[in-house]
């Protein structure tokens, strides 16, 4: 039995990891006038947030106290891109499984098709050596949310792995059963290419044949998103159904970016089994900016800093300050955007995660590309960034947190 001492000590301690101050999304809003507006309006912009300070024990594990704004898990709303950062990381699981010589992140992978719905793939004019690989694609995921990489990736694993093992891992309100910005029928997005793992002289390392799950994962609540949608050039006078679209809710997105950053932090079985250098290598690409990169090299004019950077202020051309690093993965479709992030400044030691979503679509019809993205959604996550930083330079820890292990060279 523990002494009445060392009770008193850890009380005394978890008393003091306790944050004071300011209350997350209740004070400090005056200087943020678009994050008050989203959140006095909840409603309207069906905004999500789930906001983690991280405290270090004494062995600098993180002690993770939560904060949420709104959260509900069973609201639908379209995740858009988010779904590409657990099948990348799911790609080299997989990988790990196979346990074939010579099978690598770096094996030359090659898709071919049988359905006139699939598209072959036997180069990657991005990669040095223009030969697609799954490193190649999980770069491209995560530096500019590539949607060809995803499908990718999403064809090699198919529905049942990639539902499967996320339901392992405890993320019970995730569905993912499609391509993105690819023309496919639930039933084709069910039908998966045959694959060939080559070395660089021809020679097969591995084949898997075409596939098709017979399961069927959709949303059974049948969201309906919308007073009106485009489809081609014809207004459709009703909302958009999203049954077989993809479902990522906020705590499943939340944990998935906690899991890479924290494994030792959840029980073995809702980990993602990655060698410690293939959790690196997502590490350094979900943090990695497109200017650091030279294969694919990404002008900045098009790809800047923030690109994929939200809570940096996705308008904002300006580069980044060295010192700070969001290992993030962002998403954008039918006024949603997204941004889940573990928020780390080097300089200040200080380390957050943050998710959030908002929906911008004042007059209620997709596809007419008149979202407020640019006048309340970026600017919402911009000052959500901020507000939340300030909020960590303003908190006492205990610990100071030894982010050397989240330091890479680009």
């Amino acid at each position: 039995m523990r002494s009445l001492l060392s009770i008193l000590i850890l009380l005394v301690f978890f008393s003091a990891c306790q944050p004071k101050g300011k209350v997350p999304f209740q004070d400090g809003l005056e200087d943020f006038p678009i994050l008050k507006e989203v959140l006095d309006n909840k409603e309207k912009y069906q905004v999500q947030i789930l906001y983690t300070q991280i405290e270090r024990n004494e062995h600098g594990n993180p002690l993770m106290t939560d904060f949420a704004f709104n959260l509900d898990d069973s609201k639908y709303f379209y995740p858009a891109s988010t779904v590409k950062l657990p099948v990348a990381i799911l790609a080299l699981e997989w990988l790990e499984e196979q346990n074939i010589p010579g099978l690598d992140e770096n094996s030359i992978m090659l898709i071919d098709s049988i359905h006139p719905s699939q598209v072959p793939a036997y180069v990657d004019n991005s990669a040095i050596d223009s030969l697609p690989s799954i490193a190649q694609y999980i770069k491209k995921i995560l530096l500019v949310s590539d949607n060809d990489a995803y499908n990718r990736l999403y064809e090699l694993l198919g529905q049942d792995y990639i539902n499967q093992k996320l339901a392992d891992k405890g993320m019970n309100h995730t569905i993912i059963n499609h391509r993105l910005s690819f023309a496919a029928s639930p039933e084709e997005n069910r039908m998966f290419n045959p694959i060939r793992f080559v070395d660089k002289s021809g020679k097969l390392i591995h084949e898997i044949p075409s596939r098709q799950t017979e399961i069927i994962y959709s949303n059974t609540e049948r969201p309906i998103i919308g007073r009106a949608y485009y489809s081609g050039d014809s207004l459709i006078e009703q909302g958009m159904e999203f049954t077989f679209k993809n479902k990522f809710a906020i705590s499943d997105l939340h944990g998935v970016v906690q899991r890479i950053i924290f494994p030792m932090a959840f029980p073995d079985a809702e980990r993602f089994n990655l060698s410690e250098d293939h959790r690196k290598l997502i590490l350094k690409y979900m943090s990695m900016l497109p200017g650091e990169s030279d294969y694919p090299s990404y002008p900045q004019s098009e790809y800047w800093d923030s690109y994929s950077k939200f809570y940096k202020d996705g308008m904002n051309k300006a580069s980044i300050p060295s010192n700070f690093r969001l290992f993030n993965k962002t998403g954008q479709a039918y006024g949603h955007l997204l941004d889940a992030s573990y928020y780390v400044d080097f300089e200040k030691g200080n380390e957050f995660f943050v998710t959030a979503v908002i929906y911008v679509n004042a007059d209620e019809t997709l596809n007419d590309d008149a979202y407020e993205y640019d006048e309340i959604g970026f600017p919402f996550f911009a000052e959500l960034g901020e507000y939340l930083y300030g909020l960590e330079l303003a908190r006492e820890k205990m610990i100071p947190a030894d982010l050397k292990q989240f330091e890479f060279s680009y």
